[in-house]
């Protein structure tokens, strides 16, 4: 196995026990940059020298016994809307083309005390206000699309491009690219990441979190990011923990709530199949399972919309009005929407969020997490816009795409997707777990219980050469 095929995890254990160097890692995933991206753009930036001196230095501090922790030597890629100090932060947009970040954000300030090594800053849809990230293409499938905004994250990922890497969400930014290249992907507690530093989309909506290969890998990375900072004023003050799953498979006792409603409507059948069998492998590892049902289905989309259409706005004021042309066409036209909403429309969003977040944690009181699909249909064609259903519904791929996501953001919910399986084509499909506030470790354990005992036919390897040969045996263009 190559250095750059290892989970996080893995990898970390390799270089605590001295058997595979940071350089030997770092420069393995490089390599693999180097020959991916052509097809790939995944990364807007490549940090590859900065890169380089990092690995060495990780390199001479293992050697003298001075390891930071389970991420040091490990490369990573971060969301371009992620400040790092001299790196350009450019959210993937000609408006920001000639900014560079003056000092850390949060994140990126504890990645780097954990001695992680940052490979680039990945692609977003611009200014993460969508949901395909055009300009990067699928890992398992090029011609379609790498679902957003955290796009370029979740290809890394997959592609070997990057041991872990962080994304935004504020509809569904790292679950959705995540469930559509076949890696894990977690929404954290609404504060539990903090944001200084990080370029807002909605910031009532707006959230930090990882994507990794594993559930295991997952722990490993939110233990560092998450802790107070009182420079995000959403920042929740709550103890340190470790989020690790631990080696037990038993769920029993478990209440696992399957919905009756909402999350199986205008799903594709190979797409609800697939959830529904991995919720039998919950079932069969000791959970009990409960029907539920979802609340106030009928405001979900709208609230949405309603809380981040002018919020978005509100964020690019000036530039929207001083350079517009330098937006891309369909963000633009959503900032624009943004300033024809009256206020009142705003304010009756704002109300039904705090309706739903009480209804929700009524629900939430009968059952220990939610199972359910993570988006309802695989990747799209690059291109497509709309999905047919087949009773002859018509729905923009952008709202199919979030209308699953986007509960976990209106409530603040941490939600976590999980690859289980295939379609006949080929492309991942995620099942996606949300919980009660604070309770990523419950997700965590119940991700992981099933991530060790999926049968043969789900397992991802996504950064196998083996996974993709129409992509790893393919010329560089």
């Amino acid at each position: 196995m190559r250095p750059y095929e290892l989970s996080l995890t893995a990898a970390a254990e390799a270089i605590q026990a001295r058997r595979l160097s940071p350089v030997e890692l770092v420069d393995s995933v490089l390599d693999r940059v180097e020959r991916l991206e052509p097809r790939l753009n995944a990364y807007a930036t490549v940090t590859a020298e900065r890169a380089r001196r990092a690995a060495r230095e990780a390199a001479d501090e293992a050697a003298a016994g001075r390891l930071r922790g389970p991420l040091h030597g490990i490369p990573m890629g971060l969301k371009d809307l992620i400040d790092v100090a001299g790196v350009a932060t450019t959210a993937s947009s000609r408006v920001r083309a000639d900014h560079r970040a003056q000092a850390d954000s949060t994140v990126a300030a504890r990645l780097s005390a954990s001695g992680a090594v940052l490979v680039g800053k990945t692609h977003t849809h611009e200014f993460a206000y969508g949901l395909t990230t055009p300009q990067t293409h699928n890992a398992w499938d090029t011609g379609r699309v790498a679902g957003g905004s955290s796009g370029g994250s979740a290809v890394a990922v997959a592609a070997g491009t990057a041991a872990f890497a962080l994304g935004t969400d504020t509809g569904g930014s790292i679950r959705v690219p995540a469930a559509l290249n076949g890696v894990v992907g977690l929404k954290p507690t609404y504060g539990l990441v903090p944001r200084h530093g990080v370029t807002s989309l909605s910031w009532s909506l707006d959230h930090v979190g990882p994507l990794t290969r594993t559930v295991e890998d997952q722990a490993l990375v939110l233990a560092v990011l998450a802790g107070h900072d009182p420079r995000d004023p959403a920042s929740l003050d709550v103890p340190a923990r470790d989020y690790r799953p631990g080696p037990a498979e038993d769920l029993t006792g478990l209440r696992v709530g399957v919905p009756r409603n909402y999350y199986f409507e205008h799903v594709d059948a190979e797409v609800e199949a697939a959830v529904r069998r991995a919720v039998d492998r919950l079932e069969a590892l000791g959970a009990r399972l409960v029907e539920v049902e979802i609340p106030m289905t009928r405001y979900i989309q709208a609230t949405q919309w309603g809380l981040m259409v002018p919020e978005a706005t509100a964020y690019h004021e000036r530039t929207l009005r001083t350079a517009p042309e330098l937006y891309q066409a369909d963000v633009r036209t959503l900032l624009e929407a943004g300033e024809l909403m009256p206020a009142g429309d705003y304010l009756r969003a704002q109300r039904s969020r705090t309706l739903m977040r009480r209804e929700w944690a009524r629900m939430l009181e009968d059952v220990d997490v939610i199972a359910a699909p993570t988006v309802p249909a695989t990747a799209v064609k690059a291109g497509q816009e709309t999905i047919t259903w087949p009773d002859g519904t018509v729905e923009a791929v952008s709202d199919a795409y979030v209308r699953l996501s986007a509960p976990a953001n209106l409530t603040g919910l941490p939600s976590l997707s999980v690859p289980v399986g295939h379609d006949t084509a080929g492309l991942p499909i995620g099942m996606q777990l949300l919980g009660r506030p604070l309770g990523e470790g419950v997700l965590l354990r119940v991700g992981h219980a099933y991530e060790r005992t999926r049968p043969a036919r789900e397992l991802t390897r996504p950064a196998r050469e083996s996974a993709r040969p129409a992509l790893d045996s393919a010329p560089a263009a």
